[in-house]
Order: C-alpha cells, then sequence, then structure tokens
C-alpha cells in the first residue's frame, strides 16, 4: 500500500467535498456530503464531515449559508480546478467511467440523460458557425442546447462518451483508450495523427487537443480534408453483433459519430488493438465547438461536463448523417509513435561524461527569425540570471537550417538525465510532463499528462493551450514547465551522486523525493523514488511570452555538448 500522510490524507476528503458541493452546484448539509462521501469510498460521518468544512471555511474554498450548509466559494472552485495532482490524474478516468454509468437514455422512448460537452460563448456569432457544422455531420448527434447562466450564453454539444455509457447500460464493456487527432481526406479518415491516453493524466485528451492551431474542422465540412477531434475505444469481439445493433439503433434517434469499427485484433487509423478485440473511433462531440475556435471565437470549452434529458434538447429539422467515406485503409501502415519509444532511443545515445564535461546530449531545437535572435537570447540570459533552476543548463547554441529568415535555437532536454543515468546503470523512467505552479517557496504540479500512451510531447501540448507563466515564477508567482522522472529506491545514493556531479555544469534538480513520496503532489510507483527537473523550453517559452515570434519545438535530435556556449 502508499505511503499517504495524514495531511495528504485530509487533504483528498476535502478536495472530494469540493468536488461534490461543484457537482451538485447548490447548498448541502453535513448529512447529504457524508452520503455522497460514503458512496465514493470516503466514511465520514456527519461530525467529520463539519470538521473538514469548518477548515475549508477557514480556507475561504466554501462558505456556509445560515443553517442550510456550505456552497463552494469562486476560490474553492480554482483550487478544484488545479486539485491535488496525485488525486486527479488519478480522478480524471475515474470520472470518464462515472459519466459513463450515469447515462441513462433509452433509445427507443428517448427519455433518460445523456453526457454532454458545454462551452460558454461570448459571441453569439459564434453559433452561426457551430450550427453549421451540425448541418454538415460533423457531430455526435444532430441534438444541441443553448442556455443561460449568470447573464452567460452556453453552449450544449452530446458527448462521444454517451455511447459507451450506453454501450455499457447493455452489458457491453466499452473501454475508452485514446483521445486525439484523426486525418481526413477528400472525406475519407487516414488515421490518427496525434493521440493521449484517458488514463494517468489530469487533463482529458480531448481537452488537450482542443485550441484552434490543432483542428480544421471547418475545412473538413467544407471541402472534406483536414483535421478533427476523435476518441478511440475498444469492446470485445463476443459483443460485435449486440454493438452493431446498437449503433443502428442510436442512428435512428440522431446519435451516428461512429468513423470506423474495426475487426477483431485489427488496427483501427493507426492505432493497434488487443487481440480478440475491437477498435472503434468516434468522433469528438466538441467538434462543432472546435470549429468556432477555428474563426477566432474565444470559447471556454469543458468536456463530459454535465448531463442532460436528450429529449429536453432542440432537434434541427434534418437528419444527422457523417459525411465521411468508408475508411478504405483501416489498419493503415502509417502506426501512431508513441513519444517514449521515440525517448527510449534517444535516451540510448546519451554517452555524456559526468567527469570530462564531453558527450552527446539531447536536444531540444526551436525556430526564431534572424533578426530576433539576439533579443531571444537575452531573454534566455535574464530568466538563467534570475532562476537558474528554472533551466536546464546554462547552455544554448544557434543551428542554422534550410530557411533563409530562420535559425535554430537548441537548449538541452531535460531528458538528457535520464539518459546521463542509465549511462551509469541507473534506470531512470521519465514518468510524467506537467505545468509545475510557483507560489512562493511552494511548489506543486497542477496539471501532468503521463509519458506513456502519448504521440506527442505534453509540454508542447501545454505551450499550445498557454498555461505557463516563465516571466510570473521570476517573481515566484507563476508556472512553469516541469517533468517527473522515477528511479528505483536501491539506486538513490548513486542517484543523487551523479545529479549533484551534474550541478557543477548547471544542470539543476529541483527536488528528489523519497521512496514512496509524492514528489510535488506528483505520485511515483511504489519502491521507486521521484526526481524533478524544470523544462528544458522554459528559455524558449520565456521568449514566447515577449512577444517574440518562435515555432517550438521538443525533443528534437542528439547534438554534441562542446557545440553548446554559455549564456
Amino acid at each position: 500500500m502508499d505511503i499517504i500522510s495524514v495531511k495528504q490524507e485530509t487533504d483528498m476528503k476535502m478536495m472530494e467535498i469540493l468536488r461534490i458541493l461543484y457537482e451538485k452546484n447548490e447548498i448541502l448539509g453535513a448529512k447529504v456530503i457524508s452520503e455522497e462521501l460514503e458512496k465514493r469510498g470516503y466514511s465520514l460521518g456527519e461530525r467529520a464531515v463539519r470538521y473538514h468544512m469548518h477548515i475549508l471555511d477557514e480556507r475561504g474554498l466554501t462558505e456556509k449559508i445560515g443553517y442550510r450548509g456550505r456552497q463552494i466559494t469562486k476560490k474553492g472552485v480554482s483550487e478544484l480546478k488545479k486539485g491535488l495532482i496525485y488525486d486527479q490524474v488519478d480522478f480524471t478516468f475515474s470520472r470518464v467511467q462515472e459519466k459513463m454509468f450515469n447515462v441513462t437514455l433509452n433509445p427507443l422512448t428517448l427519455q433518460g440523460s445523456v453526457i454532454v460537452n458545454i462551452s460558454s460563448i461570448n459571441e453569439l456569432d459564434a453559433i452561426k458557425t457551430i450550427n453549421n457544422v451540425f448541418e454538415s455531420g460533423l457531430a455526435v448527434s444532430s441534438h444541441y442546447n443553448i442556455t443561460e447562466r449568470n447573464d452567460k450564453t452556453y453552449f450544449e454539444t452530446v458527448c462521444g462518451t454517451t455511447i459507451d455509457g450506453l454501450m455499457q447500460q447493455k452489458g457491453i464493456i466499452s473501454k475508452p483508450l485514446y483521445g486525439g487527432l484523426l486525418k481526413v481526406e477528400d472525406y475519407t479518415p487516414i488515421n490518427f495523427i496525434e493521440q493521449i491516453a484517458y488514463e494517468k493524466t489530469s487533463i482529458t485528451p480531448l481537452e488537450a487537443f482542443t485550441n484552434h492551431n490543432n483542428t480544421s474542422v471547418l475545412d473538413v465540412a467544407n471541402d472534406g480534408t483536414g483535421i478533427i477531434p476523435a476518441n478511440f475505444r475498444v469492446v470485445p469481439e463476443v459483443k460485435k453483433d449486440e454493438v452493431i445493433a446498437l449503433l443502428d439503433s442510436l442512428k435512428k434517434i440522431g446519435i451516428c459519430g461512429v468513423i470506423h469499427m474495426g475487426q477483431p485484433g485489427e488496427s483501427v487509423l493507426g492505432i493497434p488493438v488487443p487481440e480478440s478485440m475491437i477498435g472503434i473511433a468516434i468522433i469528438g462531440g466538441v467538434a462543432p465547438l472546435c470549429a468556432a475556435q477555428e474563426e477566432g471565437y474565444d470559447l471556454d470549452i469543458k468536456l463530459a461536463d454535465r448531463y442532460d434529458e436528450y429529449n429536453n434538447m432542440i432537434t434541427p429539422n434534418y437528419l444527422m448523417n457523417l459525411p465521411l467515406k468508408k475508411v478504405t485503409n483501416p489498419t493503415n501502415e502509417n502506426k501512431v509513435s508513441f513519444i517514449l519509444n521515440k525517448i527510449f532511443n534517444l535516451i540510448s545515445q546519451v554517452d555524456y561524461d559526468v567527469d570530462n564535461e564531453k558527450g552527446n546530449i539531447i536536444a531540444n531545437i526551436s525556430y526564431v527569425h534572424k533578426e530576433d535572435i539576439d533579443d531571444s537570447i537575452e531573454v534566455m540570459k535574464e530568466l538563467y540570471k534570475s532562476k537558474p533552476e528554472y533551466c536546464m543548463g546554462k547552455r544554448y547554441s544557434v543551428v542554422e537550417t534550410n530557411e533563409e529568415d530562420k535559425v535554430g535555437l537548441a537548449t538541452i532536454c531535460s531528458l538528457t538525465m535520464d539518459g546521463v543515468l542509465t549511462k551509469q546503470g541507473i534506470n531512470s523512467t521519465p514518468v510524467y510532463s506537467g505545468i509545475l505552479d510557483i507560489y512562493g517557496s511552494n511548489r506543486r504540479f497542477i496539471e501532468l499528462i503521463s509519458y506513456t500512451g502519448s504521440s506527442v510531447d505534453p509540454h508542447e501540448i501545454f505551450i499550445k493551450k498557454g498555461m505557463h507563466d516563465i516571466h510570473g515564477s521570476l517573481n515566484n508567482e507563476g508556472k512553469i514547465l516541469a517533468s517527473v522522472h522515477s528511479v528505483n529506491y536501491v539506486a538513490r545514493d548513486k542517484t543523487i551522486d551523479t545529479l549533484n556531479s551534474l550541478k557543477e555544469v548547471g544542470l539543476e534538480v529541483l527536488n528528489i523525493g523519497k521512496p514512496n513520496e509524492y514528489t510535488y503532489n506528483a505520485k511515483i510507483e511504489k519502491y521507486n523514488f521521484g526526481y524533478v527537473l524544470s523544462g528544458g523550453l522554459n528559455p524558449i517559452v520565456a521568449i514566447k511570452e515577449q512577444n517574440i515570434p518562435v515555432e517550438v519545438k521538443s525533443i528534437e535530435k542528439i547534438m554534441n555538448f562542446n557545440s553548446f556556449e554559455e549564456l
């Protein structure tokens, strides 16, 4: 059993109380909260609930409303969104399963609830764009809702996870595996080009990719070629006929987001499928909302956020029909590449020698215009001068490119440390990429994505979504890129010695944990310990934050350490 301190266990209970208040969205008393906690595996009597609520009140996360009970505050909602990351990483997939279980729609009567994605709409013109995508058929369902709450307009679409819930309702095991981006050419689905696994992430996969720079739903709607959000699950092959029958019944009521259903054990659109299982790709229910983002509308998209009664949703006067053609090459030779495979191969090529300070390291190479190179280097110098621990070393390299007006700007990638340790006979594994919140002397991860099951370096996702604040960290109130690495506990002393020797050349470690200990709230496997490194891209992101155009790229290639110069 993992070692959890009394404080961590108390924090987890209070975080669960905040979740209950947020999800119920009403004033609740201790009795109701105690009953809800019991359902979630926390045995906490009313008296104990009142004790925890008193602490939450003192922190300003909840407030007492007379004798009726408590409600969550804005500060409490903010804290909940940051969450206890060791709890949040596990909770994200659990939340998907919870949503699936609570789907109650009966396809025959149209009675019951479905899962919906929701987004605030600041400009009502965005609704026209969204409706155009619905008319093209690029959605899970033809049903939607437009609601008004707290002087804001919200648009709700049916989430693809509803289909998983309906299968579960019929006794069919449906296991969501990935959410990602699917390439389409001439209305024909080609293959997944990016994906993130549902498990071991604090941010839902499609949420990670809901950015106007990632999708091109409008292009697919208009011309049949582009990138759309999609998710992927597997079902047992023995249930194939039942799955087909269910999907046929759903088409009749306006739910028809299935892109492709494979054969047993057959890869689907580049994603491998286990033996005796069938892969199914479904369009992301947020596709219409992504289209509005592509046109520049400011949307705050929340995936699988709540439930709606299906027969109370708006039904257009046209039949829903996904406009995509039949997949011509379902198994696709272009298999989705997992970032961890690339990482292990690069780590294996690191031969940097700690003693003579020579050898190959892993480099990130981003690209800036030649006229901006001097300003860019000055920004990097300022960051290193102020907070050297937020940089992965004090070195950089200007790399020539094939483009006349651009140069590459290389920084040392933090995965170099895994390579150096591996060369020393220590098995060091990168576990998570994340956002580390800096507040005074306090540091904690507020977002984490596992390298396992991801096709893209998570740091690139965080950068695209603008979740960083490198310059804020200079004043001890910001957010930096960081990563979590794991080593077996028996190698801890040797690891510490090696990491200490690297500090002499500017390669610093933010934190080295103890076995079975949470490291900046990141959970480490039993019998292992974790260490945390700043992201090698922090100096590059600092440049971006100064409005200097930069094309950010991570984990690019092997370079010789001596080709770098000091800041």
